[in-house]
């Protein structure tokens, strides 16, 4: 396979052009290729969690939690609409233990702690 240089503004602009779908897809990519890079070769069980690890919300419901959030910062929410936003910040919530639960396992199957998957993926904490 050809490799080319491309300097990481280049490339970070580059994905700024991408639907935020394709940009989900490209970031799923590119934590599963870094991981097998970190470690020589991947379990199956631990591709299939390292799937469900980068899953969130789909985009459309990302950026509709995203648009009710100002909505209600500004005080121009509705009644349906926070109740919408109950919903997707119960689902956000559910998909976020999902995540560490399959976090958890790929821990367990690295022999490593939570803290050292999480290093060796490049995932950082949620600030407090």
């Amino acid at each position: 396979m050809p490799t080319i240089e491309i300097e990481t503004e280049q490339l970070l602009k580059a994905a700024l052009q991408m639907s935020e779908e394709e940009l989900q897809r490209f970031v799923t990519r590119l934590f599963t290729i870094k991981a097998r890079q970190k470690t020589s070769t991947l379990s199956e069980r631990e591709s299939e969690l390292l799937i469900k690890i980068n899953q969130g919300l789909e985009p459309a419901d990302a950026r509709r939690m995203k648009e009710l959030i100002a909505k209600r910062q500004s005080y121009t929410i509705t009644e349906d609409e926070l109740q919408e936003l109950i919903r997707l910040t119960d689902e956000s919530e559910r998909l976020n233990v999902e995540r560490i639960k399959h976090l958890l396992e790929l821990a367990r199957l690295r022999g490593v702690t939570l803290d050292e998957v999480m290093e060796q993926l490049g995932i950082k904490p949620a600030a407090a």
